[in-house]
């Protein structure tokens, strides 16, 4: 099983912040297996971790499907905006996988889950996305080029595209680059007028309204990846 930094981990669990978990290292409350432990010192989930002499509970992983609508910020908290977490409503501590730009809208993953997160984020892993977009101007022949690969900044990125209509397409890709789409799109000599994500993996948005969630079963998960 994967091993993290304990202080990463008592974050996860909800225990208190990474730099709270810092302190209690460093002042000799956090033990692993019966063991005193230090900064930098690593443990999985499968091991038992204990601050003050108390063991800590690990949370019950959550996956949640939410349709983030347009106008809002993939944010658990901001100042200025209105943020996913203004739709989503339960006591647990979850964090979003991968982010989608205000002015987007689509299928977002919600999780406590954090190996999970990073299967689904990381270039390494290949999770391809689905996004439906409308464009500024007719398609020709880019298609092609999009399939065949274009140059983002310093690496190029190849796409499978299904056409819609003149004007709209899905586009596939597996890359997690900040604005990578519209990045795509304008390196094609396009502009991104309209974008919704529709796919992560196997697993499709369907018909989830925007601003909803649900919770998803542990054969949708596994439904990512198969």
């Amino acid at each position: 099983m994967k091993k993290h930094r304990v202080q990463k981990l008592l974050s996860n669990y909800g225990y208190c912040s990474r730099r709270k978990a810092e302190e209690l290292i460093k002042a000799g409350k956090v033990r692993v297996n019966n063991e005193k432990i230090t900064i930098g010192d690593k443990a999985s989930e499968a091991d038992k971790i204990y601050v003050n002499n108390r063991l800590v509970q690990k949370p019950k992983k959550i996956y949640i499907m939410f349709h983030k609508p347009a106008g809002c910020v993939t944010a658990l908290k901001d100042d200025y905006n209105n943020t996913i977490m203004d739709y989503i409503n339960i006591k647990e501590r979850i964090f979003p996988v991968g982010r989608l730009d205000k002015n987007a809208s689509g299928l977002l993953i919600l999780t406590n889950d954090g190996d999970l997160a990073n299967k689904i984020a990381h270039p390494r892993y290949e999770t391809k996305k689905t996004y439906l977009i409308k464009l500024n101007k007719r398609l020709k022949d880019e298609i092609k080029a999009l399939e065949k690969g274009i140059k983002v900044g310093k690496r190029k990125v190849k796409a499978k595209v299904k056409k819609i209509n003149m004007k709209t397409i899905e586009i596939t890709i597996h890359e997690g680059r900040h604005k990578i789409v519209k990045r795509l799109m304008k390196a094609a000599g396009f502009r991104v007028t309209y974008l919704k994500r529709i796919k992560i993996g196997n697993l499709r948005l369907g018909n989830l309204k925007p601003g909803k969630y649900k919770y998803l079963k542990e054969k949708e998960i596994k439904k990512l990846f198969s």
